[in-house]
């Protein structure tokens, strides 16, 4: 298998956690009932597929990161931070650009969201993405929770049904995925400002220019901790049991 490094995009405000992450930067919220920050989650699913070098993509109090994971030693990790400089590339794609061209990636890197925990078998996400000559593989969902209740009208304007959460049958990103050096060859970040966004500016561009983009299918479970009211509906014991904490 390749060699890859994983680039955990932690470096936003967490707005939607205000006033909590005036203090304590969004991925360092505790879950579970030993209250592990959701980034330990996610560096220890990835050591546990053999990735070992990891790039934190960090701004919004980073020190509080790395002061709880260092260099990642005591996780079996290599952890480095790649810090947001004021003028420079921003957002979490031009911090993705920016691990590129500080030379903390080589080709092969694995995208993670810092609020998104799900139990993906990356050596399968890996390969798939090999076998497809990719450039950017976004790891989709067929099963998306609708936050609202969504009701059906008539012609008249007269409820005929109506549904709480339903879950959708759509291909959702769920903000993990994977990407290849050359995707940022060809022009493409010319076309994009300093502070773009990975999902919404890089990866439509990316599709618009005729880079190879592919979808994988996960069918698990995925949880979004990126809102107070998504994290308060997580069931904790559950989540620390399906990544091997109990």
């Amino acid at each position: 298998m390749k060699k890859a490094t994983a680039l955990i995009v932690a470096g936003g405000k967490g707005t939607r956690f205000h006033p909590y992450t005036e203090i304590i930067p969004k991925p360092m919220i505790p879950l579970g009932n030993e209250e592990r920050p959701v980034l330990e989650f996610i560096v220890r699913w990835l050591e546990r597929f053999g990735i070992k070098d990891i790039v934190m993509l960090v701004n919004h109090r980073w020190k509080y990161i790395r002061n709880y994971f260092g260099n990642g030693e005591r996780f079996g990790v290599r952890i480095t931070y790649s810090i947001d400089e004021p003028g420079g590339y921003t957002n979490t794609g031009g911090a993705v650009y920016k691990a590129y061209l500080d030379g903390l990636v080589d080709d092969l890197a694995l995208i993670w969201y810092g609020d998104i925990l799900a139990k993906i078998d990356l050596n399968n996400l890996l390969t798939f993405h090999l076998e497809k000559n990719s450039e950017i593989t976004l790891v989709v969902s067929r099963k998306y929770s609708v936050p609202v209740g969504v009701a059906e009208l008539d012609q008249d304007g007269k409820v005929k049904s109506m549904v709480e959460k339903p879950v959708l049958n759509i291909n959702a990103t769920i903000g993990v995925g994977v990407v290849q050096r050359s995707v940022f060859e060809g022009g493409i970040i010319e076309k994009l400002k300093k502070d773009f966004d990975f999902m919404g500016d890089l990866v439509p561009h990316a599709i618009k220019m005729g880079k190879r983009v592919y979808g994988y299918i996960y069918e698990g479970d995925w949880y979004d901790v990126g809102s107070l009211e998504r994290y308060k509906k997580i069931n904790e014991n559950e989540l620390e049991s399906e990544f091997g904490f109990q």
